[in-house]
Order: structure tokens, then sequence, then C-alpha cells
């Protein structure tokens, strides 16, 4: 009797051994731990690869070749000995252009293909920057001209023949606008997946249409209606925003299509680490180690900050590359989504709605008609 109800029987067989480590490793891969460890280690890894990505090209922008434009005689000893002591006390160069007139340079100017223009005079030199084209390229240029002229004896005069919006002194606003539909942009169709989950392919796509446009439109209401920061040219630069948020949600749906929850890091990765500090918007390209500089105009943040700031300060010569480029990646994007769908951990057996709408609201239509189940 004692042995029955007494003392409690001894475990035996496969419950009574400790587990085996492969059975620990079993039950570990099966469990939350897993991916929280993983987790981890990979927010450690992007928290240093995020400040060091910012910090490399952005803490101490160095220039290294700097589009020129040249007018006067090419032969000018003081135009010459000028041109040298810049390249000298910028450690860059200074890639000089011949153009036939001032008009001509100024074209340059507007087309966004030299950053400044140098008029060689009979006994100096003039020194025109472009604080739209690259604030900080500007800036360079003027704090170097007249200590390179009183350095090699060349009188210089420095004027900013187009300077940045009295509301943007840096010339920061632009590259924040594009950041902000980046980001929203790929958090939400994170957002998405997470809370709309069966949401269809087709629909998937039209809900991504429908919070970039509405995404877009209050980004740009608030910079230049609410806060006046910016003066844009309001449906151009709503439009650029919403196709720069509508590509980087696809981006994301791509990415979660192909690998399904690690989607984040190769999105975080693109759109964040490499895409926004080489877009030339916080540090103007000549400013950017060489590699990223051309990088950056092939990536979405790099192509809408080029198309939003030559529609704010260069409206007569917008170009159709960053548009190519965004609609591109947003193309690429929708194609891997389509053509594998069936691997996207979201979406609804067809009627599931209808069902589940009849399930809560009581009989359906069949059943209160007397059809089957009657």
């Amino acid at each position: 009797m004692s042995d029955q109800h007494g003392d409690h029987p001894q475990p035996h067989g496969a419950h009574g051994r400790p587990p085996t480590a492969a059975e620990r490793w079993t039950a570990f891969k099966k469990s939350p731990f897993l991916p929280a460890t993983v987790l981890v280690f990979i927010l450690a890894i992007a928290a240093g690869l995020f400040a060091g990505s910012y910090t490399y090209t952005m803490a101490n922008p160095t220039p290294r070749h700097i589009p020129t434009a040249v007018v006067g005689p090419p032969d000018s000893p003081h135009g010459k000995a000028f041109a040298a002591g810049m390249e000298k006390a910028l450690n860059a160069s200074l890639q000089l252009h011949e153009y036939d007139s001032f008009a001509a340079a100024k074209e340059g100017i507007e087309e966004q293909e030299v950053f400044a223009i140098l008029r060689v005079r009979d006994k100096g030199v003039e020194l025109d920057v472009a604080g739209a084209a690259g604030a900080q390229v500007a800036q360079v240029l003027e704090q170097a001209g007249p200590k390179v002229g009183q350095a090699v004896g060349v009188p210089v005069e420095v004027k900013d023949l187009k300077p940045l919006q009295e509301g943007d002194p840096r010339g920061l606003a632009l590259f924040y606008i594009s950041l902000a539909a980046v980001i929203i942009g790929f958090v939400g169709a994170i957002q998405l997946s997470v809370h709309a989950r069966g949401l269809n392919p087709l629909e998937r796509i039209a809900f991504t249409v429908l919070y970039a446009l509405l995404g877009a439109f209050a980004i740009a209401a608030v910079v230049d209606w609410l806060l006046g920061a910016l003066d844009l040219p309001f449906v151009e630069s709503w439009l650029i925003l919403a196709l720069t948020m509508f590509t980087s949600g696809m981006v994301f749906t791509m990415f979660n299509t192909l690998i399904g929850r690690w989607a984040m890091i190769p999105t975080w990765g693109l759109m964040v680490l490499l895409g926004n500090p080489s877009s030339g918007g916080a540090v103007s390209w000549p400013l950017l180690p060489s590699v990223l500089g051309h990088i950056g105009r092939w990536l979405p943040p790099g192509a809408s900050v080029n198309a939003q700031h030559t529609a704010v300060y260069f409206g007569g010569s917008q170009h159709v590359f960053p548009f190519l480029v965004l609609a591109g990646w947003a193309l690429v994007s929708c194609a891997v989504f389509w053509t594998w769908r069936h691997r996207h951990p979201g979406g609804r057996e067809v009627g599931a709605l209808t069902s589940g709408a009849h399930k809560a609201g009581g009989p359906g239509p069949q059943d209160a008609a007397g059809a089957p189940g009657a």
C-alpha cells in the first residue's frame, strides 16, 4: 500500500534521465530564445555599424574633387596661381572646366555640372559659389578662397550665386524630409506585415501606395505650410516623397518575401547604413568618399535627395535619372514580391474574409436561404 499511496513513483525511461546536449539544442531552436539571442547580437552589430557609417561620412567631410567652371584667359598667371593654391589648401583637386562665357558657366551651375565658377579678371579673380548646389562645398570654398588669395598675392572676391532658402541655412531640410520618407516607408511595410497580415498581395501593394501618398503629403505640408522651413514646389515634392516612401516600403516587402522575419537586416543595411550617408543630403557629393559618392546615386535615398534638391533649387533643370532609379527599385521590388508572393508570410485563403464575416455575423446567405446545412 505504501508503494501505491505513499512515496511518489521513481521516474524511469526517457523521462528519468537528464536531456542530452542535442535534445537541449533542439528545444532551444524551437523556443523563442533563439531568435531573441540572435537579435541581441544583430542589434549590437547594427548599432556599431550605424555609428561608424555616419561618423565615417559625416563627421569630417573632406573635399576630394570639386568640379569648377573657369571663365577668362586660360593662361592667366594669377588664375593658375590661385587654382594651384586652392588645390594645395584643400588637399583636393579642382576639376577645371573651361567655359566661353559667364552665362554658359551659370548654366553649368543650373545643370549641377559644376559647383563653383572661377572668373579670371585682369587684376584678380572672382570665385562664385552656389550654396544651393552644395552647402558644405560652398562653405569650404568661401573659407579657403580669401586665405589662398592673400597667400599667393591675388585679390579674390567671393559671391554666392545660388544661396539656400532662409529657412534652411545649412541645407539639411531636404535630407531630413527624404530621410523621413525612407524610414516611414519601410516601417509602414513592417506594420502592415504585423497588424494587417491577412492582406493579399495586390491589397498590400495598394495600401502601401495609400500610406505613401498620405504620409508624403503630411511631410510636405508640415515642412512647407506649417513650419515654413522650405518653399516647396508642392505637388512635385509631394510626389517625389510618395515615390520614395512607396519604394522603401516595397524594398522591405521584397526582402520579407525572400528571407522572412530577418528582412529588416538587408533593408536597414541598404536604406540606412549605406543609402542615407551616401545620399549627398547631409554631406555633398564632392566631400564624400569617392566610392560612396558614386554608389549613393543608384540607391533610393540618394535618388530621392537628388530629385528633391533639383525640384526645389533648380526647377528648370530637373533630371530623369533619379526618377528612373526610384522607379527601378520599386518595379524590381514589386516584381520579386509578386513572383514569389506564395512565400510572403502573409495573405489569406480566397474567400477567408467573407467566411470570417459570416462566422462573426451569423448564418451566411446560403444558410439563411435554406441551402446546405439548413
